[in-house]
């Protein structure tokens, strides 16, 4: 009799880990997926915004021609408005703006030593980051002043998710609207409160410097890193 209940007891535990095992196994999968699919289309956008870049370049564009409309994700030459006017010398050129599940893109984000590229969108709100990292504050990509970019820390690996693992000297690429490609070198990285913001407010001497900001593994604090154009 007790052999019986010791083999019922031992079969429930059985069945209680199998079931832990596949439950494990099934939010791996769906991780593995979530990041895949977004690290998919973010290097589809990554395409689109070298793409326009070029075109930028080749007509001679500045980011105060860029006119908000909606195109195909592959874009050609034909999608282009440009005009020419041989009387007086002007020439007008014009490029539609980019956009990337609903938000319009800024620019990207390099960081070779966790891996990240990311397309940089313009603001950091709840769908946004879902999709990609954004600007929360600042003066905007490349500009005099400090810029605060936001990303979620994902256990995926997505995003800023491994911000954690970066260190004083690491590098991050911004690229913006006319592929000016700004290297920023890391200098200051500590944990704060959630609610504090001196860190986005500060003053850079008239210098162009970044600030990159995710929440900590436990959501309880900020990871708050600096960085300075070289």
């Amino acid at each position: 009799m007790e052999e019986k209940k010791y083999n019922k007891v031992l079969t429930v535990i059985l069945i209680i880990v199998v079931i832990a095992i596949f439950a494990i196994l099934g939010f791996w999968v769906f991780d593995m997926y979530q990041k895949y699919d977004i690290n998919s289309s973010a290097n589809l956008a990554l395409d689109e915004f070298n793409n326009r870049v070029n075109i930028r370049n080749i007509i001679g564009n500045n980011e105060n021609d860029i006119v908000e409309e909606n195109v195909a994700l592959e874009i050609n030459i034909n999608e282009i408005q440009t005009t020419n006017t041989s009387g007086n010398g002007s020439t007008t050129n014009k490029v539609a703006k980019q956009t990337y599940k609903g938000f319009a893109v800024l620019g990207k984000i390099e960081i070779p030593a966790t891996k990240v590229n990311y397309p940089v969108l313009d603001r950091a709100s709840e769908n946004s980051m879902k999709v990609s990292v954004g600007v929360m504050y600042g003066v905007g990509l490349n500009q005099i002043g400090n810029t605060v970019i936001a990303g979620h820390n994902y256990r995926n690996g997505t995003f800023f998710s491994n911000n954690k693992n970066l260190k004083i000297g690491d590098v991050i690429y911004i690229t913006d609207l006319n592929g000016n490609r700004i290297r920023y070198t890391i200098y200051n990285i500590y944990t704060t409160a959630s609610n504090e913001f001196d860190y986005a407010t500060r003053d850079t001497g008239g210098k162009r410097e970044i600030s990159l900001t995710t929440c900590t593994d436990d959501v309880k604090s900020r990871l708050v890193i600096w960085a300075k154009e070289d």
